[in-house]
């Protein structure tokens, strides 16, 4: 029987268009090679408006001359036939679609078959501006009339701002003050909701729904679709005043706030409200005025400093991008059992099997602890000196040997908590004897196996910047490059209000400014979306951007974790990608067995952040680490970031959704400079999916270009593609736990005399890496005199470097290209046509550069110039 599989725009999903006027819509059909292709017959229902009649209209088929773009091979024993109509958009849409064989034959609706909800169309409408008539009481039904609320200057185009108060009153007794206020329902009625929820204290995580708002956790950020098309961002501030504002859902769906105070005195929880026509736009301008805020009401010390900024004797410099090489984490790798043979064992392995890490993570467990209560969370901190069990010879002696003996790792870091460790300071420890401390309760979290509860001993606020001062120095000469400084939301958990406002910033800034002082920034911050964290280190720009951890943790054991944890990262992005730091979507494993291994490389490399590993040593995939990584011509092996962190692009799709995760990343320059990449995951753990996709969802893209999209997973490219033309839709079908990252390359035109054609070109980068468009640094055309096109690039490392030609098929190697690399003539065989495709030059650099011999000298660039004849 034939199925349909896929339509544009998406049945069970809402749709936004830009502007208004024809909407094309597009459906796949796939049909059993055994049954005719010319007897069936589509058909669209739809409806506009809110009272609108429903109305047939006929999808018909492409003619037989037409070709779609396909990336993926199609099934052996299926055809797939597209469908198109043409309908003028005026309102909103609702829309489903259904299917016969032939006239006389009942149709099969795809909603009944499938469990399809109708798919719904919506136009942007005009930017929301300062003289739109509507005010916050229009937008926010039942708007509570106690709450005052006033208007801002909104620094995201397009949109408007206004902030809501709530008072609190203040802490006492030792017990923070709450307040339960009711908001209002937003819109009054909406389409869909997103949010971005606590899922527990160290933790944000995404939820969704549509027409009822429920949530299951307190959320930091909301956002609501409404039936227009327009989106209302909710922003709950912290790090202000010491209060923390918070969404819950109230009576009726309501939008309710918690708030809690840690202020000795009454106090305003605050929110900020946006309205805009697009949800990145919205969200914007509550962050950004957010960030306003917070600088704003820094809290001045008894020196007259204000508590964020770096005194005169810190002068940070732009530091090296150390995350650019690919790192490797002890933690899954080597368990919590650490000790100096299972390093020095773990990073030989990886050398023996020529997997030259840059980055060197040396995760928990290689300090001196107590192991003192019930678990690690119980357990307190000695010394600064590493275990004398498991590191006999010290910290400073297994540092050395690793240096020594592994050239090509650059920076090495170890693990540490805020706090010291899980429970601070071991109460009757060297350092607590060498430091002033003082004795904290902490309440237990969420996850109640947990025992985080209790007594635990820290530094007291007036020895924190020395305790940090001297801890760092102590790891610098050892010849510790950074930290991974862990457990930083046991400042949340602290029970007494005084301690939370009096203490908790004192160890975020000395933290940030040691780590400053003797890192120049080189740490990553974990455990660390704790409201008040988040506003008070991770917003201001008064600092350099450090790399924070942007989901709950890797699980490899936990076979469910793993489509959740990618999704979980890109929608998190949607808010972290404003914040002052580098998202990191944590650390995976490559090993062959793992089945998600590619999935989470995948999600690595469009993340834009660090990318490490986590193997048991000799458990790894070769093949998947020479797609995620290159090495450049000094023997370093780096990752290709792109410049425009991922997030996902679907803000209102529910994890169980049968809809594919579409990860949207960008690297270069604006316009035709620049490559948008697509990264697609179908997160479902047992059902195929295909999806129709077309190029204006590529963010980035430039209507008045052409373009080709290269998949990575199969290696094919498409014919050129127009943005908005009709047949500039992709068919991606992907199985269970499948993923693909496809790139987007502006095409750059010249007149050939004699052709009688354009000649249209791309530098496709690095084929053989996922993101390898990142390993472009520059890239110039240049049409000789003599007829002759050169193509001159520049690349961060080695590999295959892919140019896409579109008279190559008419060109010979022999006769009409040369290739050289650092001014010298390459091999002739290291020059080839592509076998996915006849219109890409290969170019194997990384072949070259070993049979000529080269030296790096003083460059770390790779330089490739492509010479060939543009005329007959």
């Amino acid at each position: 029987m034939a199925a349909l599989i896929a339509t544009y725009p998406p049945l069970g999903q809402v749709t936004q268009l830009r502007g208004s006027g024809e909407i094309i819509f597009h459906a796949v059909l796939e049909v059993p090679n055994e049954l005719p292709a010319d007897a069936w017959q589509l058909a669209l229902w739809h409806s506009s408006g809110s009272h609108g009649d429903w109305t047939e209209t006929e999808l018909l088929p492409d003619a037989p001359d037409v070709h779609r773009p396909a990336l993926h091979e199609t099934h052996g024993t299926k055809s797939s036939f597209y469908y198109t109509a043409r309908l003028v958009l005026e309102a909103p849409l609702t829309f489903t679609v259904k299917y016969r064989t032939k006239p006389d034959q009942d149709w099969h609706w795809v909603r009944d078959e499938q469990g399809l909800d109708d798919g719904m169309v919506l136009a942007d409408h005009t930017p929301a501006g300062e003289h739109d008539s509507d005010d916050l009481p229009d937008l926010i039904q039942h708007l509570n009339p106690d709450l005052p609320w006033r208007s801002h200057m909104s620094q995201s185009p397009g949109t408007r701002l206004w902030s809501i108060d709530a008072r609190v009153d203040g802490a006492k007794d030792g017990e923070s003050a709450y307040a339960q206020v009711p908001l209002g329902i937003p819109w009054g009625r909406f389409l869909r909701w997103f949010a971005l929820v606590r899922t527990w204290t160290p933790w944000l995580g995404p939820r969704h729904g549509k027409s009822t708002f429920e949530l299951d956790k307190d959320a930091l950020l909301c956002s609501f679709l409404s039936p227009q098309g327009k989106h209302l961002v909710f922003l709950g501030m912290s790090g202000v005043g010491d209060v923390i504002t918070l969404f819950r859902s109230g009576e009726s769906g309501r939008l309710t706030l918690h708030i809690r105070s840690d202020n000795a005195h009454a106090a305003v929880g605050t929110v900020l409200v946006a309205v805009g026509n697009d949800f990145e736009s919205a969200s914007a301008a509550v962050i950004y005025h957010a960030r306003t805020l917070v600088s704003s009401g820094n809290v001045l010390t008894a020196d007259g400093k204000a508590e964020s900024e770096p005194p005169s004797k810190v002068k940070p410099e732009w530091y090296e991008n150390w995350y650019d090489g690919l790192g490797y984490c002890t933690w899954n790798a080597l368990g919590q059992r650490l000790t100096e043979e299972k390093v020095l064992k773990a990073v030989d392995t990886l050398a023996e099997n020529n997997i030259n890490i840059s980055n060197l993570i040396i995760d928990d467990n290689w300090q001196d602890i107590d192991y003192r209560g019930n678990g690690q969370w119980q357990h307190g901190w000695n010394d600064f000196e590493a275990e004398p069990k498991t590191f006999p010879r010290g910290l400073k002696a297994l540092v050395s040997d690793i240096r020594s003996k592994h050239e090509h790792i650059q920076y090495i870091a170890v693990w540490h908590a805020l706090l010291g460790y899980w429970a601070g300071l071991a109460p009757e420890g060297p350092l607590a004897k060498r430091y002033k401390t003082v004795e904290i309760i902490r309440e237990d979290g969420e996850r109640r196996h947990l025992p985080t509860g209790g007594k635990m001993t820290v530094v007291a606020k007036e020895d924190t910047e020395k305790f940090y001062d001297d801890f760092y120095r102590f790891l610098s000469s050892c010849g510790i490059d950074g930290v991974k400084t862990d457990a930083q939301y046991m400042l949340d958990t602290w029970v007494s209000p005084r301690a939370r406002r009096e203490l908790a910033y004192a160890y975020l800034d000395a933290w940030t400014l040691a780590s400053l002082r003797h890192f120049g920034g080189r740490v990553i911050s974990c455990m660390s979306q704790a409201p008040q964290i988040i506003f008070h280190s991770q917003l201001p720009r008064n600092r350099p951007a450090v790399v924070c951890r942007n989901s709950d943790d890797f699980y490899p054991d936990e076979p469910a974790s793993h489509p959740w944890h990618v999704w979980a990262n890109a929608h998190n992005a949607l808010f972290n990608q404003h914040l002052n730091i580098l998202p990191d979507w944590d650390m995976f494993q490559t090993g062959s067995h793992y089945q998600y291994a590619g999935f989470h490389a995948a999600a690595r490399c469009v993340s834009g952040g660090p990318v490490y590993i986590t193997d048991v040593p000799g458990q790894h995939d070769i093949g998947l680490i020479k797609q995620i990584t290159g090495t450049t011509p000094r023997g370093r092996t780096v990752v290709f970031r792109p410049s425009v962190l991922g997030r996902t692009l679907d803000v209102y799709n529910a994890y169980q959704d049968p809809a594919l995760l579409k990860v949207g990343a960008y690297h270069g320059r604006a316009g035709a400079g620049g490559t948008s990449i697509v990264g697609v995951f179908n997160v479902s753990m047992a059902k195929a999916l295909t999806e129709l996709i077309p190029l204006t969802r590529f963010p980035g893209v430039v209507g008045s270009l052409n373009y080709v999209v290269r998949s990575h997973v199969s290696g094919k490219v498409t014919p050129p593609l127009e943005v908005g033309a009709s047949l500039s839709v992709l068919t991606l079908s992907l199985p269970a736990r499948g993923y693909d990252v496809l790139c987007a390359f502006p095409l750059t035109a010249f007149e050939s005399r004699t052709r009688g054609q354009e000649v249209l070109l791309a530098n496709l980068g690095l084929v053989g890496k996922m993101t390898g468009c990142a390993a472009v640094l520059n890239t110039v055309y240049d049409l000789r005199e003599n007829g002759r096109m050169l193509v001159d690039t520049t690349l961060k490392a080695l590999g295959v470097l892919g140019i896409y030609i579109s008279v190559l098929p008419e060109l010979s190697l022999q006769d009409d290209f040369m290739v050289t690399t650092q001014g010298q003539p390459i091999p002739p065989h290291t020059v080839s046509v592509n076998e996915g495709d006849q219109h890409v030059l290969d170019v194997d650099i990384e072949s070259a550069w070993q049979e000529m011999g080269l030296e790096s000298g003083w460059a770390n660039e790779v330089e490739v110039k492509v010479y060939f004849a543009m005329e007959k």
